[in-house]
């Protein structure tokens, strides 16, 4: 319960400060050092919380605190608490509000939060000043309920401000802070917050989950809770909330169906009534890629609001919608207009770092819109020189995109002219390592690998493809399936790449499917003469006994068809 107090405690302070939330819309930017089949593409920015915590101490408060969250545990609603509902529901003025709290002991702090939240929706539209209740002592005694200790300066009764005080509101917010709260916060509150979320209005709700990703605050108890009761709300949100709610998900990496579809639907619905801002729109875009969420029907939305509005478009949002459209293997139905007047919509001088124009063209090389000159862009030496100029350098994220170009344009690519990367190129010098979460299921694949086959040389693992990703594991057969050591040439071999699929290598959401990395990587794979074997997380566990593990692999060895090469 207390967690959701601090947060009403903010609203608080907000409503002092007049404070309006704006989300961080986000830019392109690689990211880590991980392989290209399980990197996290997009950079977001984040903004820590600043708030002061000195550290009081926490004496009686802290036990008063615990008692009075058990005795809030076993409160039962009762005929005059559900009366107090009605009449804060019903209660059109600051003074009706107020008067609620007046000689009566069933008031709680449940009652508390939802009169700040009604205040703070008020002051927000306009409908109260603040001047009419911040020094009344009925609102500050709501504000004590809440964990909120007041100044001695604040209000004596008579609402006096202290003379000579020229911030007024200012200093008196400082007096709503408490480190008693915040160190019971530490210990227990988000069991008990998350049960009042339901008492609050929806746009509270977006503004509480907003709070939870500036403070990286991962939650799961107020995170399910918030899940449930958005998507249980009848009313629609709007397009800015939708992208502060997906900005949330995404900063937590908090996945969530049902949450995702409400939000969708309501994307769709409130997105043409939007014909002047695309940062929103952007915004929505990066969550949706960095979340791996993939609905056909809300990018097909959001294909057709960039078409339409293009011109009112920033570059980075034309480029968030390739990038993103890439990421969750997404080719519209107006794919040839889209190629026709947004990819020629981007230039190389609309991005101020070089590794914005990489992750550009790696986008259109994932969808088939790359052209000859794109390609040519950044596999020229001067490229390389500029990239490592950019204020992060050739970063190892960097280094496998451009090896999955160099690749593309040998491989894939119709009479590609252009240049490609020296064999001595620094591209090459990339360290490549699953995330440990990976690393287990492959070490499950390759125990299997190990019982079937008949000797260490009859296979390879971590093999560096010089394409920008790891081979899981590599091994040959002859035209009956039994299997050849890798040692001695054969051309006639079925040369096999093992591939393991884990969670991140796939897109969520309503239309599940392959990412368009992983694709990318498939068609390398096939292209180089290999037959390739996807091991799926959901298919493949490290939890099977080993003989099931066997038998799952030499299914697929006896399934495999004739060199593709």
């Amino acid at each position: 319960m207390l967690g959701l107090q601090r947060f009403a405690g903010n609203m608080v302070q907000q409503l002092y400060r007049r404070a309006t939330y704006n989300s961080s819309l986000r830019t392109m930017a690689t990211g880590t050092s991980q392989p290209a089949d399980a990197v996290e593409p997009v950079e977001v920015p984040r903004t820590p919380a600043t708030e002061a915590t000195p550290k009081k101490p926490k004496g009686q408060m802290v036990a008063a605190a615990f008692e009075s969250l058990k005795n809030d545990k076993d409160d039962k609603r009762s005929p005059s608490s559900s009366n107090i509902d009605e009449r804060i529901i019903n209660a059109k003025t600051v003074n009706g509000l107020l008067a609620i709290t007046e000689n009566n002991a069933a008031f709680s702090r449940k009652h508390a939060l939802k009169i700040v939240s009604i205040l703070a929706d008020w002051s927000t539209i306009d409908r109260v000043k603040i001047s009419e209740f911040e020094n009344d002592t009925r609102f500050l005694r709501i504000c004590r309920m809440l964990g909120r200790t007041v100044p001695k300066n604040a209000a004596g009764g008579n609402g006096n401000k202290t003379p000579g005080d020229s911030n007024g509101a200012v200093k008196r917010i400082s007096g709503f802070r408490t480190d008693d709260l915040n160190t019971v916060l530490g210990v227990a509150g988000d069991d008990e917050a998350a049960k009042l979320i339901a008492s609050i209005s929806l746009p509270q709700m977006v503004k509480v989950m907003s709070t939870l990703a500036q403070r990286k605050r991962r939650s799961t108890p107020l995170l399910r809770s918030l899940a449930f009761n958005i998507s249980s709300a009848s009313e629609t949100l709007d397009l800015k909330q939708s992208a502060d709610v997906l900005y949330a998900m995404s900063t937590l990496n908090f996945q969530d169906s049902v949450l995702g579809a409400k939000v969708c639907a309501d994307v769709q619905s409130v997105l043409p009534k939007n014909v002047e801002k695309s940062a929103v729109v952007g915004s929505i875009l990066t969550s949706l890629g960095i979340l791996r969420y993939r609905d056909l029907d809300i990018l097909e939305s959001l294909t057709q609001w960039i078409l339409k509005n293009s011109e009112i478009c920033r570059p980075q949002d034309v480029s968030a919608y390739f990038f993103t459209s890439a990421l969750l293997n997404f080719k519209s139905s107006q794919l040839e207009e889209v190629s026709k007047k947004l990819v020629k919509s981007i230039v190389r001088e609309d991005f101020t770092k070089q590794s914005d124009w990489l992750s550009f063209v790696w986008s259109l090389t994932m969808l088939g819109l790359v052209e000859q000159n794109h390609l040519a862009s950044v596999l020229s030496p001067e490229f390389l020189e500029k990239l490592d100029k950019d204020k992060s350098g050739v970063t190892a994220t960097s280094k496998m995109r451009l090896l999955n170009l160099n690749s593309y344009a040998q491989l894939l690519a119709t009479d590609y002219k252009g240049p490609l990367l020296p064999a001595d190129s620094p591209a090459y010098e990339v360290l490549m390592a699953h995330p440990k979460a990976k690393q287990v299921l492959v070490n499950g694949m390759l125990d299997a690998l190990k019982s079937l086959l008949p000797s260490t040389n009859h296979f390879q693992t971590a093999v560096d493809s010089k394409m920008g990703f790891l081979i899981d594991a590599i091994c040959q057969f002859d035209a009956n399936k039994n299997p050849l050591p890798l040692d001695k040439e054969n051309p006639k071999a079925i040369r096999v790449a093992l591939m393991v699929i884990d969670f991140h290598d796939i897109c969520h959401g309503t239309h599940r499917s392959a990412s368009g990395v992983t694709n990318l990587t498939f068609d390398l794979l096939e292209k180089s003469g290999y037959n390739v074997i996807p091991v799926p997380y959901n298919e493949f566990s490290t939890s099977d006994k080993l003989l099931k593990r066997v038998q799952y692999l030499e299914a697929k060895f006896k399934a495999l068809g004739p060199s593709s090469k």
